[in-house]
């Protein structure tokens, strides 16, 4: 087998084969035209052979390879086999002109600018991707293009080989992230974290699999990654799935994604102590075991009153991410940020539901808001205010919130029931109108009493809703 194929315009032949060269200096067995294709060879023979017999690709990707008709066609070529075989299929860009979106969804390598000792690392970097070693624990980042957009074509997420604990952080605590990584890998846990992203990664479809089955998800709290779409996402995703949650505080107010859940308070700098350490062990241990343990059973209970409070952010940059995740269909996204949005307005981020006279504080504007956006988005079918034409709330009952969870297909007509994981609630919605947005937490669904709090918190937002409904 052929380790890597690497198809680059002719242009770019000098570029190509210095990066053959330190390649080879690795051990990787490469085909590279200049090398490999004899007098008397039938070129397309030879190079359709050389693709199916190796196991990465790699493109270099240029103005001169964008306009060469047989760079663009070894490259639709490796993008097939990286669908339909799973070859390993490296983008790397030496020149400025717009990616592919094939391109984009994966993790490619920058090299514009590069030399010097920057140039070797990111090679060596290349060759152990092609090669199939382990990254580094804690490795650099590849924030070039992290989670760019949807994958490029449908792919099942399946389980991987091992759970391990996921951590997430962006390029600000980077350092901590590393240090953290190290710790927990020194302490015999498995431990997957943004550094394992290897060249030619779909990074989105690898980032979902480690969530969906992670073990648990450290988020490192900061002002940055509060801002970061990438975190928002990630937390997202390991809510509706039902992961649990071991958020570190770094700086700043905590994320209000997570203003529910208990935290390491290490502003200090300080990395996890015996007894933090001591918690993912027992999760990793049940969970190696076959019997994971409810987060109850092995975190402390989150404070009644904590000693940092949650961020707050504008109305209009949440509806504007509100408004991308609706655009890329990703409704459960939608959903768990439209009820993160509303308790963090009503300041019952740290309880994670309302009462009524917590509703009553809401800001009418925000609720039009969000309305007008799922509204917008899904051409009328979905919003507070199709749900209120299905089945209206007038005094706050609970025979009201039955007649409306029925008429949205959240519960069951017969008896009243709701599914009780949240995943499997959400992908009943489908193309049901007035089903999202739900305002189920599923954070608080690991306590006895969280179908009450739902309740309340339905009812507490649709009578406050009454308030812009009428002037519309």
């Amino acid at each position: 087998m052929i380790d890597v194929f690497i198809s680059h315009a002719d242009e770019d032949t000098e570029w190509a084969g210095k990066l053959a060269e330190r390649l080879a200096r690795h051990g990787v067995k490469i085909f590279f035209d200049e090398w490999s294709l004899l007098p008397g060879d039938v070129v397309v023979h030879k190079v359709d052979t050389a693709i199916r017999e190796s196991r990465n690709g790699i493109a270099i990707v240029s103005p001169a390879s964008a306009a060469s008709p047989r760079a663009l066609e070894e490259y639709a070529a490796l993008a097939r086999a990286s669908a339909t075989r799973g070859l390993r299929f490296i983008p790397v860009l030496i020149g400025e002109l717009p990616l592919a979106p094939s391109t984009e969804n994966r993790v490619w390598r920058d090299f514009r600018g590069v030399s010097g000792r920057h140039y070797e690392e990111k090679v060596a970097e290349l060759a152990a991707a092609v090669l199939g070693l382990e990254p580094e624990v804690g490795g650099p980042v590849p924030w070039e293009n992290l989670w760019a957009g949807l994958p490029s074509r449908p792919r099942p997420v399946t389980e991987p080989d091992r759970h391990r604990i996921v951590i997430c952080y962006v390029p600000a605590d980077a350092e901590y992230g590393r240090r953290l990584a190290a710790q927990l890998h020194a302490a015999g846990l498995p431990v997957w974290s943004l550094g394992d992203l290897r060249p030619g990664d779909e990074e989105f479809w690898v980032i979902r699999r480690q969530l969906r089955h992670a073990i648990a998800v450290i988020v490192l709290m900061s002002p940055q990654s509060q801002d970061s779409d990438d975190i928002t996402r990630m937390i997202l995703e390991g809510r509706a799935y039902g992961r649990t949650f071991f958020p570190i505080l770094l700086l700043g107010d905590r994320n209000y994604h997570l203003a529910a859940t208990w935290y390491v308070d290490a502003r200090d700098g300080r990395p996890l102590g015996r007894e933090e350490l001591a918690m993912l062990a027992r999760l990793h241990e049940a969970d190696a075991a076959g019997s994971p343990l409810d987060p109850v059973e092995v975190l402390p209970a989150p404070p009644a009153r904590p000693a940092v409070r949650a961020v707050r952010l504008p109305g209009a940059f949440s509806l504007h991410r509100l408004d991308a995740y609706l655009a890329e269909g990703e409704f459960g996204y939608a959903d768990l940020f439209t009820t993160d949005l509303l308790l963090e307005a009503a300041s019952r981020s740290a309880e994670g539901w309302m009462r009524e006279k917590d509703g009553d504080g809401l800001p009418a504007e925000l609720l039009a808001g969000v309305d007008a956006v799922w509204s917008a988005r899904c051409h009328g079918r979905q919003g507070f205010a199709v749900q209120s034409s299905l089945a209206r709330v007038r005094r706050g009952t609970y025979s009201e919130f039955l007649e409306l969870a029925t008429a949205c297909g959240w519960c069951d007509p017969e008896d009243g029931a709701s599914p009780g994981d949240y995943r499997d609630f959400a992908e009943r919605g489908g193309g049901r109108i007035g089903f999202f947005p739900t305002l189920r937490n599923p954070q608080n669904e690991r306590y006895v009493d969280w179908y009450d709090q739902w309740t309340e918190t339905v009812l507490a937002v649709h009578l406050r809703s009454r308030a812009w409904e009428g002037t519309r």
